[in-house]
Parts: structure tokens; sequence; C-alpha cells
């Protein structure tokens, strides 16, 4: 328990930026999810557009600090990766 005054504002700061992290954090998840389920449908399409929306994500979460900048600059690179290697044709 916080004995001091500046004690108890660090901790009421802690909990705002630990929720707000978590809710960052889950959009991050859900995002690059929705890229992985259309790379797994097969549908090329959607699943550039999911990119994009999660490289949005993923870079606001860098620039806020929740996710480190190299961090998200890999996740975006892998998911990239997979989306162009799942919209070329399929050597026979």
């Amino acid at each position: 328990m916080a004995n001091t005054a500046s004690a108890e504002k660090r901790n009421r700061q802690a909990q705002k930026r630990r929720a707000r992290n978590v809710q960052v954090r889950t959009g991050v998840k859900s995002a690059v999810k929705k890229v992985r389920e259309a790379l797994e449908k097969g549908d090329a399409a959607a699943a550039k557009a999911a990119l994009h929306a999660a490289e949005r994500t993923l870079d606001k979460a860098s620039s806020k600090g929740v996710l480190h900048r190299n961090a998200a600059s890999r996740r975006i690179a892998r998911l990239a990766h997979a989306v162009a290697k799942a919209a070329k044709p399929a050597k026979a």
C-alpha cells in the first residue's frame, strides 16, 4: 500500500496506463488475427485489406510506446511476407 501522496498518484497513473495499454494490445491482437484468418481462408484480397489495417494498428501501438518500434516493424514485415506469398500463384 502506498504511504505517500506521490506514491498514491503514481499508483493511479500506472493503473490508467495499464488499462490503456491492455486495450491497445487487444486491438493489435485482433488486427493480426484478422490477417491470419484471411490467409487461412485463402482470400488474398481480404488479407491485403486486413494487413493495411493491422499495419496502422501496429504503428499506432509503437508510437504510443505500447510495443517496441522494432517489434511492431518485425510483425508487420512477417505479415506482409505471408500476404505476398499467398497472393502469388502457386508453381506447379
